[in-house]
């Protein structure tokens, strides 16, 4: 312990007794260090503690200092044999697509900007996500589904409304962490098939199939032609 070190002092004087407290909190959800200080001092000094305790439920700590964030995340299972503890959310194309965007724009804010928050009105995240969608007559019908989307968003605890203006939010940072390089890459290929949908093209799955079949077919043609 370092006296000099003020910081030092009260994380390391963090005892096992606070455990139970920490990682009931991180059960409920997010943990963030400006809205439960008390509760993140108690995480930072039983850091290695929290993260024993959960792995023998099948769980990492996901923790990011820097950003001021931790959550309980579970761990990869191909057998299947653990059992599940954090809720899956299942979440639709058109949500998958604006957190795919946010995430896009939140890269782009952070490599052109020094300003920590992102903020983005209604309007803003509407033109970000308007040339995504099909044409459609009905302009009501899609702003009420692009509310929607930007509700559940707001649920998940990724976009933030800020208080006293209307129709403005913050894109919460740790979007970063959900959204890995691994997500974007999956989807990705998900929107080339709604992109090719829409164009009535064959999603990429079978168009590759065919073009599989045809080289086959060819091969064949080749063969019986000797």
């Amino acid at each position: 312990m370092n006296p000099s070190n003020p910081a030092s002092t009260d994380t390391e004087a963090r005892t096992p007794e606070e455990l139970p407290a920490v990682v009931t909190r991180l059960f409920k959800g997010v943990l963030y260090a400006e809205n439960d200080e008390k509760v993140w001092q108690s995480l930072l000094g039983l850091t290695s503690h929290v993260r024993d305790y959960v792995s023998v439920l099948g769980l990492d700590l996901i923790l990011d200092e820097s950003e001021g964030y931790a959550f309980l995340r579970s761990r990869e299972d191909p057998d299947g044999t653990l059992p599940r503890l954090i809720a899956r959310r299942t979440l639709t194309f058109n949500v998958s697509l604006l957190l795919a965007l946010l995430r896009g724009r939140m890269l782009e804010f952070d490599t052109n900007s020094s300003e920590l928050r992102l903020i983005m009105t209604g309007q803003d995240i509407a033109d970000m996500v308007s040339v995504f969608l099909p044409e459609s007559s009905n302009e009501a019908k899609v702003l009420d589904r692009l509310g929607a989307d930007i509700k559940k968003v707001q649920e998940l605890g990724f976009l933030r409304k800020l208080k006293g203006q209307t129709d403005t939010y913050e894109v919460a940072r740790i979007l970063k962490a959900y959204v890995d390089a691994q997500w974007l890459e999956e989807f990705d290929a998900r929107l080339a098939d709604y992109r090719a949908t829409l164009a009535g093209e064959p999603p990429a799955a079978e168009r590759a199939a065919a073009e599989r079949v045809a080289a086959e077919r060819r091969a064949e043609s080749q063969e019986e032609g000797k």
